[in-house]
């Protein structure tokens, strides 16, 4: 996991740093013992998995890691009987190139922190 989270940490714009899917998760890749790439697949339910957290070292990226990661983790899905999976991104033309499209074709998922601090309107 140490080594997981330092890969994760070289992208703290792009990558969430908390709450990291636990270890049996990941799928890692590797180069001479260093993990150069990192993907987990967190199993929601039966029907639905996401792919998170990938992540490819700058000096290893372009050359098929991330794609055989997501592959890993497809797989993974197919072997547990998971009838779906997405992933929440911002490299949907990469996602896309794999076989992933948005919901039907016309629905985003869209979020909102539970925690957020701005007021909410009073329903009292």
């Amino acid at each position: 996991m140490p080594a997981i989270r330092a890969l994760v940490r070289l992208f703290p714009k792009q990558l969430v740093q908390r709450d990291l899917p636990r270890v049996t998760s990941f799928f890692v890749a590797t180069v001479k013992g260093e993990v150069i790439g990192c993907c987990a697949l967190q199993i929601y339910s039966k029907r639905i998995a996401e792919v998170r957290t990938l992540a490819v070292h700058p000096d290893h990226q372009e050359h098929g890691v991330a794609s055989k990661l997501v592959e890993c983790c497809r797989q993974r899905a197919k072997e547990r009987g998971i009838k779906e999976i997405f992933a929440v991104t911002g490299q949907m033309h990469f996602f896309q190139r794999l076989g992933f499209a948005t919901f039907r074709q016309e629905k985003t998922a869209m979020f909102c922190e539970v925690n957020d601090r701005r007021k909410t309107a009073d329903v009292s």
